[in-house]
């Protein structure tokens, strides 16, 4: 799987420059032209960088960074205007981990990505974060909101399964021959089992984490960046 980047910029020619280029050096690229929609798209797709300008219309890029750092680690890069020495101290206060002033070469943003990536090391790719819920698959702790939370191995490979695509509904049948084998004869009601035990443990009260679609299935959804945010 391709290590996903969100650039966020209103600047069309700089969206072009930036992800033509990250994309001819084998990563997937996702972009967000406001403040906004920077935030639903960290949200949705949970990159593993990003690279985020200053000057966005709705939010600015200070608050953006203020809002994921406080629920999230991935590495930002703060794209600012030359010379305007207070956007680059606003963004390093605000939890941006590098900052590159207007205009730049792409060989220098490349090479601030990938050191940034290094740095983040296990985290990139073995980390699976949704709002204020993260998974490590390397030591299979599952956390809500800092608060480590204690699960069954089939609640876990259910969640892991959710958070891996999220806002892609997995219908029942696909959950169980993922989880428990395409020779499954047992009760098919094992998964609103599981679903219903899963949103206890991890307080999805409100079913805005793990939503049901009628008649279909389940999905990793709802609005926890959001919400967060407007708080």
């Amino acid at each position: 799987m391709k290590t996903r980047i969100l650039v966020v910029d209103d600047e069309e020619s700089i969206v072009e420059f930036v992800s033509m280029g990250l994309r001819y050096e084998g990563f997937e690229v996702t972009w967000a032209d406001s403040g906004r929609a920077a935030l639903d798209r960290f949200r949705d797709e949970s990159p593993a960088l990003i690279v985020l300008d200053v000057m966005l219309p709705d939010l600015d890029g200070i608050e953006v960074c203020r809002r994921i750092r406080a629920i999230s680690k991935v590495p930002v890069i703060m794209l600012t205007a030359r010379g305007e020495t207070d956007d680059k101290v606003l963004g390093l206060e605000s939890g941006a981990d590098d900052y590159l002033a207007k205009p730049f070469k792409f060989k220098e943003l490349l090479a601030r990505v990938r050191a940034l990536l290094r740095r983040a090391g296990s985290d990139t790719g073995n980390v699976l974060a949704f709002g204020d819920l993260t998974l490590d698959r390397a030591s299979r702790v599952v956390t809500r909101g800092g608060r480590a939370v204690e699960l069954t191995v089939r609640e876990y490979e259910l969640l892991e399964l959710l958070m891996q695509r999220p806002r892609q509904v997995f219908t029942r049948e696909q959950i169980l021959n993922r989880l428990w084998g395409f020779d499954f004869t047992g009760d098919t009601n094992v998964v609103e089992v599981h679903v219903s035990a899963l949103r206890a443990k991890i307080a999805d009260r409100d079913r805005t984490l793990i939503r049901t679609v009628r008649g279909v299935g389940y999905m990793l959804g709802g609005e926890g960046l959001r919400s967060q945010g407007s708080r």
